[in-house]
């Protein structure tokens, strides 16, 4: 009886670490909500007027501190950048869905590591590793490269990890929202970045909106023929995830006839005509850009206290 009531306990904490995630995404978010965060919307607030380079450099320093120093700065970090959401368009929405999203993020994230985690980078993380059990999974887990013991210190180490990629998302998808792919196409070329490289990621920033747009035109259409009709609400994501993978084929038939229209564009604009580019629209470096530098270099200098004060990063990135 013990035997049977432990691999169904094993089982509801793998399920639960496994379609948590996938609940919060297509039940609370949804594909809208994910076009809603991946796209530029016109608005005149404060991180609208910044320079996109400035935003750049911001982003890339707040993924150099979360990596550097211990978890909870990384912590503090993501939940401010979600506050600065709401100064966007829309910034009660996008704070709403960017806070699922961060939130669907950590689960994930610490449970890729916790299960996985062996004792020899436990003991690393954790000077005078003493292990406190929290579960152990029956042997055939084994099989998924799950550890026989689940442990407290495991379960530590994957949120540790988990809130320092949240905050390199969250800064990520801030540069996005406040930026067209052309300013930031202009902006990646006068720091030299070359073109072939700038173009791939034009074109993925240009093409992530569309996705989750035809994807939630397909998903549409399937619940109007009657996709999901009468079933409990609790079985929504199920079928949200059923339409989806349904939804596959007809979005990347939309993907490839826009490609024709994205290399017609292009070549219309002249793109690598000549060596150097001139540009109508100018991007000057602002007061409030100046603002933000020293914020970036408060942020180090912060980084670097908290550093000296023994609170650098602990934790191995490998499992």
């Amino acid at each position: 009886m013990n035997f049977l009531l432990d691999n169904i306990i094993s089982w509801i904490i793998f399920l639960f670490g496994v379609t948590a995630p996938v609940y919060l995404i297509l039940g609370a978010i949804g594909i809208r909500g994910f076009k809603e965060i991946t796209e530029f919307e016109p608005h005149t607030s404060l991180f609208y007027r910044m320079n996109p380079l400035v935003k750049m450099f911001l982003s890339f320093s707040v993924m150099v501190v979360s990596a550097i120093t211990i978890w909870w700065i990384g912590a503090i970090l993501t939940l401010l950048i979600l506050l600065c959401y709401l100064t966007l368009k829309d910034g009660t929405r996008k704070f709403y869905i960017g806070t699922l999203f961060m939130i669907s993020t950590v689960i994930g994230t610490a449970w890729g590591y916790a299960p996985f985690a062996p004792n020899a980078i436990l003991s690393i993380a954790f000077p005078g590793y003493s292990p406190v059990a929290i579960w152990v999974w029956p042997s055939y887990f084994s099989i998924m490269g799950y550890q026989h013991v689940l442990t407290f210190q495991a379960v530590e180490y994957g949120l540790q990890i988990s809130f320092r990629t949240a905050a390199i998302m969250s800064s990520a998808l801030l540069l996005v929202m406040t930026n067209t792919p052309t300013q930031i196409l202009r902006t990646l070329h006068k720091v030299s970045v070359p073109d072939s490289v700038i173009f791939s990621l034009m074109v993925g920033m240009r093409s992530i909106p569309s996705i989750f747009s035809y994807l939630d035109e397909s998903v549409k259409i399937q619940v109007m023929r009657g996709l999901g009709s009468g079933k409990p609400r609790v079985l929504r994501p199920v079928y949200m995830l059923i339409a989806g993978v349904n939804a596959i084929v007809p979005t990347m038939i939309h993907l490839l006839r826009g490609a024709k229209d994205t290399a017609i564009s292009a070549d219309t604009r002249g793109f690598r005509a000549t060596k150097k580019r001139s540009y109508v629209e100018t991007m000057p470096i602002t007061r409030l850009d100046y603002y933000a530098f020293a914020l970036i270099l408060s942020l180090f200098a912060v980084a670097a206290a908290v550093i000296l004060l023994g609170f650098g990063r602990t934790i191995p990135y490998v499992t």
